[in-house]
């Protein structure tokens, strides 16, 4: 592949806004560790904003490409982490009501991208399938998680909203992710199946 092709597949909008969100998240962090809420709350804002965007324009304009198939969850997974890790320290965030974030609520959402890591590490190691692809209600868990991180922030940067909502957001937030976890084990089954039929029709 020439230099020029290969440009156009790594230097595509969707892959800069990719490049962007992964570089918002010292930054977000470094605000929240300074307990500039407001200005954290703008920057994920950005970042959480920059992930829909950039997949509409790759499937709009045509620019999907390998590098951003690889890159985007990972730039997720990063964001999401870093932000319900800061969010439940208490020296980052006090001990406002509801705040910080309960440790189960963090667990619950790291613990399930490390089981599906760990899922689908261990299918490929064992079967070679790399088919894997989102499903709609992993897409629906990443969304709600968003929408947390942006209420929570919101409640931080202005207390006197005291926090009335965040028990609603912590418990929705856990649900969606240990159902989404729990779906995504049949959906690679499925997704897994699709594969086998295929194989058997292309090879009769």
């Amino acid at each position: 592949m020439s230099e020029a092709n290969l440009s156009t597949k790594i230097i595509t909008i969707p892959n800069l806004l990719t490049f962007m969100r992964m570089g918002l998240i010292p930054l977000f962090a470094i605000l929240l560790a300074y307990h500039q809420s407001g200005w954290a709350l703008l920057v994920f804002t950005i970042a959480g904003v920059s992930d829909g965007v950039d997949g509409f324009i790759a499937r709009r304009f045509k620019q999907e490409s390998e590098l951003g198939t690889f890159l985007d969850p990972i730039a997720d997974k990063l964001l999401m982490t870093t932000a319900f890790v800061m969010l439940t320290i208490p020296s980052v965030m006090g001990t406002a009501r509801f705040l910080p974030v309960p440790f189960w609520v963090t667990a619950t959402v790291i613990g399930r991208d490390v089981m599906i890591l760990v899922v689908a590490g261990s299918i490929t190691l064992l079967t070679g399938f790399r088919g894997f692809k989102p499903s709609w209600l992993g897409k629906a868990s990443t969304f709600v998680q968003v929408v947390a991180v942006i209420m929570i922030l919101v409640a931080a940067a202005y207390p006197e909203l005291r926090g009335f909502y965040l028990p609603t957001v912590y418990t929705t937030t856990a649900a969606f992710a240990v159902f989404s976890g729990i779906h995504y084990i049949y959906f690679v089954a499925k997704l897994m199946r699709e594969a086998a039929d295929s194989d058997s029709l292309s090879g009769s």
